[in-house]
């Protein structure tokens, strides 16, 4: 990782808690603008996804604000990345991307519709070709871009990538990327009409927005491409438009790094809330963590934090360096994202509710992340839309990924029978595309998929020596996810089952306080439940009202009266 102190800098001193939610907004893009610039990325680094690109994705300092991460994602990965591949054939694009490398201007990827959602192949946004360039057009409300944020009420320019078909001479050639200015530093640009959405739930706020285009006339070198000239129709369009939204597929392997960084920062405070937080005993206090109720959530945290944060760069060197084969890239990436996410989404809520009324409020961490968290699900490929795919891919053979031996753990076993189970239905119905397939296959998408990443981080973890304990709660957890199937195939009964996760909970509560501080997250940590000291200079800092008012004494009496 690329040493840098972030963490310390004023910016990220700011409690987003204590300002409004426009000034939260404001305060996300200055973070975005001073992470970027501390990383200093190529557009090398960007186009070919180097060492010090993931170490920028995967800071920890990305999970202390989900919508400044939204910003670097969408600005870095998605249209930095789409333009650098242009560059070399392109120098007219030089310019631009330099821009944007220095954050100067703010790039946006415009692709899905909100009349499409997920079917983004088939958009309705109009490029049409004219004898000085183009003219983009929204030709009704359903084609509007959502949801990227493109209004210019945060002082900074934006430019976007705008996917959109290509019309020539009333032919539809596909659709291709433009580069369109959206706004300067105070209003949009002509025939750009951006309309902002309310804000996300219980989120970091971003302006979110609706965009849509009025005729806008563009350049010829609007076109993204390395020959602006050639605007055939491709022989295979859906292959030509994956190879134009190639950016989506890296992207999906890179949205979940907050989330695990935020795992550990959510084993970490509940931890620590655990051990001080106190009930009145016989004779002295106890700790709840003193509880197997309270233990669980806690280890459980722990242990899914350490083996995904050891997993997640094996996965990414797998991905980039270990495979030519794209589709084994993507599936990698789909194989992660759902992975990293799932776990997520049962470790925070459970581990914020055994932290009581504190576990609800934003200053304490996870009852916002959880809820920033929602969007991960759907950024960059819908999971469960990602997963059926993956998986009719893998039960059709279209091509293999290297799963562990079914010998070398019982996850492994299990992802093994599951995709034996599902690849024998599909003789038995004969057609991926029959409503039995459809019924009987199609809903075991997700699970399987989850169970294969289940399977790989434990044999990651199991390679890299990550302690026994932790395996042990690890396989606890994913066993937890399909108990039946464990009590079918291998005799592990309910009862079994239980005994097995009372013993690795006894074995790696010992160690409890080692493996918290082997996550390295405490300095990016600023929940203040984590300590008794912490909270009461929280609280110092907080709003105090006192006055001098006296009840009437008509009050007095009422009140008595009532009594």
């Amino acid at each position: 990782m690329y040493s840098n102190k972030l963490h310390e800098h004023p910016l990220f001193k700011i409690r987003n808690e204590h300002i409004s939610k426009d000034e939260s907004v404001s305060l996300a893009y200055q973070r975005a603008r001073l992470v970027v610039r501390t990383y200093r990325l190529t557009a090398a680094d960007v186009e070919h996804c180097s060492p010090k690109f993931w170490s920028m994705m995967t800071d920890p300092i990305c999970s202390l604000d989900i919508a400044m991460f939204t910003i670097l994602a969408a600005h870095v990965g998605l249209t930095i990345g789409t333009l650098s591949r242009h560059i070399r054939r392109r120098p007219d694009l030089r310019p631009l991307v330099d821009k944007l490398l220095r954050f100067d201007a703010v790039g946006i990827y415009l692709l899905t519709e909100r009349g499409h959602g997920l079917d983004a192949f088939n958009i309705e946004t109009t490029a049409t070709k004219t004898k000085d360039g183009f003219i983009l057009h929204t030709p009704r409300e359903e084609a509007t871009k959502f949801m990227p944020a493109s209004t210019p009420a945060f002082g900074i320019p934006k430019v976007a990538l705008v996917n959109a078909k290509l019309i020539v001479d009333g032919q539809n050639r596909g659709a291709r990327f433009f580069i369109v200015p959206i706004c300067n530093e105070h209003e949009m640009y002509r025939g750009v009409i951006s309309t902002r959405l309310p804000t996300r739930s219980g989120t970091n706020p971003l302006d979110f927005s609706i965009t849509q285009f009025d005729n806008v006339r563009l350049p010829p070198t609007a076109i993204v491409a390395s020959d602006i000239t050639d605007f055939a129709l491709p022989e295979r369009p859906l292959e030509a438009w994956w190879d134009e939204v190639w950016r989506i597929q890296l992207g999906t392997m890179a949205v979940p790094a907050p989330w695990i960084n935020a795992l550990k920062a959510t084993a970490f405070i509940g931890g620590r809330y655990s051990m001080h937080r106190t009930i009145v005993g016989k004779g002295s206090d106890i700790p709840i963590i003193s509880f197997r109720t309270q233990q669980w959530p806690v280890l459980n945290a722990t242990a899914v934090a350490m083996v995904m944060d050891n997993w997640f760069p094996r996965s990414i060197k797998f991905a980039m360096a270990d495979t030519t084969d794209h589709r084994v890239r993507h599936a990698m990436s789909v194989i992660v994202k759902t992975t990293v996410c799932r776990h997520f989404q049962r470790c925070v809520p459970e581990m914020a509710e055994r932290c009581g009324a504190q576990g609800t409020f934003e200053h304490n961490y996870m009852a916002k992340i959880e809820n920033d968290g929602k969007g991960v699900i759907i950024a960059e490929g819908d999971i469960l839309t990602l997963c059926i795919r993956l998986f009719s891919e893998l039960l059709l053979e279209r091509y293999t990924i290297p799963m562990p031996s079914p010998s070398s753990s019982l996850l492994a076993r299990h992802a093994w029978g599951l995709m034996e189970e599902n690849k024998g239905i599909l003789r038995s119905v004969g057609d991926h595309r029959s409503e039995s397939f459809n019924s009987l296959v199609l809903p075991q998408s997700e699970a399987v998929i989850e169970a294969i990443g289940h399977a790989m981080a434990y044999a990651a973890a199991q390679e890299a020596g990550l302690p026994q304990t932790i395996l042990d709660i690890y396989e606890c957890s994913a066993i937890r996810q399909d108990p039946a199937w464990y009590s079918e195939n291998v005799g592990l009964n309910r009862m079994a089952q239980r005994r097995q996760e009372d013993v690795a909970d006894t074995a790696a509560l010992p160690k409890l306080n080692t493996y918290l501080d082997a996550l390295h997250i405490e300095d990016y940590v600023s929940a203040p439940i984590v300590s008794d000291a912490a909270w009461k200079t929280y609280v110092a800092s907080l709003p105090r009202y006192t006055g001098n008012a006296t009840a009437e004494p008509q009050q007095t009496q009422h009140i008595q009266a009532a009594l």
